[in-house]
């Protein structure tokens, strides 16, 4: 019986040995480098690079998880904080260069004034 287990293991080490030294695409070929390399867990960032960030960019940004995660309460408040911020920045902003639009006239030059010709 005692010899019956240790071949039974050793039929199992080996079938593990080949499972994971294997092509490990189905062939049975040798090795052909190892593992495969392993997919990122971000595929792509999904925050804009050509402009400046919105709060509905904020709102779509999903993060990945850890092995050990992040506390997911936490990091929701901060980014609908972050969210609400831009919104009002952006508001702000959109108020200010409305009444820029309404004030008449360029602005006048800064500098000295132009010197005082001759009196005729």
């Amino acid at each position: 019986m005692f010899w019956f287990l240790m071949a039974a293991m050793v039929a199992v080490v080996a079938a593990v040995a080949l499972a994971v030294l294997g092509s490990g695409d189905g062939s049975g070929g040798p090795v052909t480098g190892g593992l495969p390399e392993a997919e990122p867990d971000r595929a792509h960032d999904p925050l804009p690079v050509d402009r400046p960030l919105t709060a509905a960019d904020v709102v779509a940004v999903r993060l990945p998880l850890a092995a050990r995660g992040y506390r997911m309460a936490e990091t929701d408040d901060v980014l609908d904080r972050l969210a609400a911020e831009l919104a009002e920045r952006d508001a702000r902003i959109a108020a200010l260069e409305a009444e820029l639009g309404r004030v008449p006239g360029p602005p006048p030059p800064a500098g000295p004034p132009p010197p005082a010709g001759p009196a005729v």
